[in-house]
């Protein structure tokens, strides 16, 4: 793609960022202090919170940091002696629980690239994901090959710990038309993601209990509430059975719910059945282009009253930007969620740009760079050479970027 029609966009305001970043020879931004590698970050929370619960699945199995690490890497283990190595393709293909937490760090810790494989989707939809990606092993249901149907498979503790930076992590499949791809997320991408979501939703390690209603097979569940959870050493709260909703939040002493708008539409009333939770101290709303049920603004003003002391993030992004990129902090008094069409502002490394013939006005096609951006697609350099101009990826979504850094969906006519 010619690059004339592109026109940057400095963010003016103060970037929401509490480490510092600094620009690569390709013009990117980086973070300057990250573990070489995701498993990295995530032994030292293991050795730092041992004895806090890690994953407590309602209904379900209860695991502290030592004990899923423990089950991790003898599914690690088990990997190794079928033969699964450094970047082999493992699918984890298993519905959104416990199990699915072991089984995606169990990958992770046997050297492979876990591939994440939504159990909702059709059989056809997910063998056709599973053969893109040439998986090497299957942990999950359903007869397709090296299926651990009976369980997950267990050998003597192993963990692989030699991967770098640049090494691709995480195979996360796009979701809608014309057919999902493959996205390579690399260890960096993954780690600058948990950075910024930290720093973005203001994140303590004193104790957080995350409730995670979004797909784990997603980024906006796996990479955007699931990993930043464990960097700062809280408890990822599953609750498969939706009907509980309400009870998790009151036992489990719930002080984070996490979803996408069209989740929190949908399950609103089972979240709020017994009234207003008031220890609820944080609200995460994440999604893209096609996941908005209700009018923003109708919705934050229902997650108020369910929760009263909740702060409400609204977090837009991509598969490709790691699922992160823009934010807006929804509060009583702000004029965001009432105005429609809010994306946020870009915090991270996240640069915008915008692509169109009135990209100099302000208005086009979006545009994003940053440490948490794939750079390519898997096994697709058609569609890579179709959605990026250098490190510039094309988002398809059409915006407004206003004065102070605001992006607005929609281009004014």
């Amino acid at each position: 793609m010619s690059q004339q029609l592109i026109v940057e966009f400095p963010q003016p305001g103060p970037r929401v960022c509490d480490n510092p970043l600094a620009r690569g020879a390709d013009g990117v931004l980086r973070y300057g202090n990250l573990t070489p590698a995701l498993t990295e970050l995530l032994d030292l929370q293991t050795h730092a919170f041992s004895a806090r619960e890690a994953v407590v699945e309602i209904g379900g199995p209860r695991l502290s940091y030592r004990e899923l690490w423990h089950s991790a890497s003898r599914i690690a283990g088990g990997l190794q002696e079928h033969g699964i190595g450094y970047g082999d393709r493992v699918a984890v293909h298993l519905p959104g629980g416990a199990r699915w937490v072991q089984a995606f760090l169990g990958a992770l810790l046997s050297g492979a690239v876990p591939v994440l494989v939504d159990a909702a989707l059709p059989a056809a939809a997910a063998a056709r994901m599973i053969a893109d990606s040439s998986a090497d092993f299957v942990l999950g249901t359903g007869g397709v090959r090296n299926s651990a149907d009976s369980g997950m498979p267990d050998g003597a503790a192993f963990i692989d710990d030699g991967a770098a930076l640049g090494d691709l992590a995480l195979l996360c499949y796009t979701s809608g038309a014309p057919a999902p791809r493959g996205v390579e997320l690399t260890n960096e991408n993954l780690l600058s993601a948990i950075r910024s979501m930290v720093a973005a939703l203001d994140l303590p390690t004193d104790g957080l209990r995350n409730l995670v209603l979004p797909p784990l097979a997603h980024a906006s569940g796996c990479v955007d509430q699931v990993l930043p959870t464990f960097a700062v050493g809280g408890t990822v709260v599953l609750a498969p059975d939706r009907g509980r909703l309400a009870e998790a939040i009151e036992t489990e002493h719930v002080d984070m719910v996490s979803g996408t708008p069209r989740i929190f539409t949908e399950l609103l009333p089972a979240l709020t059945a017994g009234g207003a939770r008031e220890h609820v101290a944080r609200i995460s709303k994440a999604g893209h282009r096609a996941d908005r049920a209700a009018a923003p603004g109708v919705l934050a003003e229902a997650l108020r009253a369910a929760f009263p002391a909740a702060r409400q993030w609204s977090v837009w992004g991509a598969t490709e930007t790691s699922g992160i990129g823009l934010s807006a902090e929804d509060t009583a008094d702000t004029a965001f969620p009432e105005a429609g069409g809010v994306l946020g502002f870009p915090f991270g490394g996240t640069e915008l740009a915008l692509w169109g013939p009135r990209a100099d006005a302000g208005h086009g096609e979006l545009l994003c760079r940053g440490p948490n951006v794939t750079r390519r697609y898997w096994n697709d350099p058609a569609a890579t050479a179709a959605r990026f101009t250098g490190t510039w990826f094309h988002t398809g979504d059409l915006v407004t970027i206003e004065a102070d850094g605001l992006v607005r969906r929609g281009v004014v006519r």
